[in-house]
């Protein structure tokens, strides 16, 4: 069996170790699989394509021409767009962070709110507006980019990440942001197992089987009673912070599958 593993040049720099790893465990299973970066296109006989891109139009593509791509294109399309990502949990009854599409100051009924573009990642792209003044510089910022606006919810900069392999729950991390409102383990937050409750683990479960994803990360707001609110879906998800808290390879986990469901 033969695959690729699909970055952009630059994230395949920034995330050559979890491609050696991966690389390393397709070796193992008798997989043959290179990596494919920017405008390079797969073999024509290729088995599989582990996407690991924020590119809907690309993964639409390979899979429109009959390859399978790993996640399909429809877990991309909903995950990095995050009015899509609600609406997707409201469809299923889960409890979300209200979100609108956001076109001018007007449509802000009062803050402190949450402003992001539709689209950004890793959290970038994501401001705390006290003020009209301050909305109003986010969107002249952001004049040529789809926008949404949140409620800001308190929850002391906590939240939870769950990584999914299929509907399986690899493992979860609680997630702290050191300075702000921000969580996020790359933007110098810190991380610590986390183990969710029978009801937790029963609502990302419904996510990843609607979803019919092979491997996402769903975030989500920890509020200070307990409660949780899904605030995004992450398709490609990093997994720093799972290696940093759990003692098993992500990759491993992940190439196994790809080979039992290649078989």
């Amino acid at each position: 069996m033969k695959g690729h593993v699909y970055y952009s040049s630059k994230e395949a720099k920034r995330n050559h170790g979890f491609i050696d790893d991966l690389m390393v465990h397709a070796a193992q299973l008798d997989l043959t699989m290179n990596l494919l970066v920017d405008n390079e296109e797969p073999d024509s006989d290729a088995d599989f394509i582990l996407f690991r891109d924020r590119n809907f139009d690309l993964s639409a593509k390979w899979e429109s021409a009959g390859l399978h791509v790993i996640n399909r294109s429809e877990v991309n399309r909903i995950a990095n767009n995050k009015l899509k990502t609600f609406e997707f949990a409201t469809l299923l009854g889960i409890p979300a962070v209200p979100t609108k599409r956001l076109k001018s100051v007007d449509g802000i009924a009062a803050y402190p709110v949450i402003l992001k573009t539709v689209d950004g990642h890793g959290g970038t792209e994501v401001y705390l507006c006290h003020t009209v003044n301050e909305a109003e510089q986010f969107l002249n910022q952001y004049l040529s980019r789809q926008l949404i606006v949140q409620p800001y919810i308190e929850s002391n900069a906590t939240d939870i990440r769950v990584f999914m392999l299929g509907d399986e729950v690899l493992g979860a991390v609680k997630r702290i942001g050191n300075d702000g409102f921000k969580s996020n383990y790359t933007l110098g937050g810190s991380v610590e197992k986390y183990i969710l409750s029978s009801s937790q683990e029963k609502e990302v479960r419904k996510i990843a089987r609607a979803l019919k994803s092979d491997y996402i990360g769903i975030d989500f707001l920890l509020l200070p009673d307990g409660s949780w609110l899904l605030n995004e879906i992450e398709d490609p998800v990093g997994a720093r912070s799972l290696y940093a808290t759990h003692d098993f390879s992500v990759a491993q986990k992940l190439m196994e599958r790809i080979n039992e469901r290649n078989a």
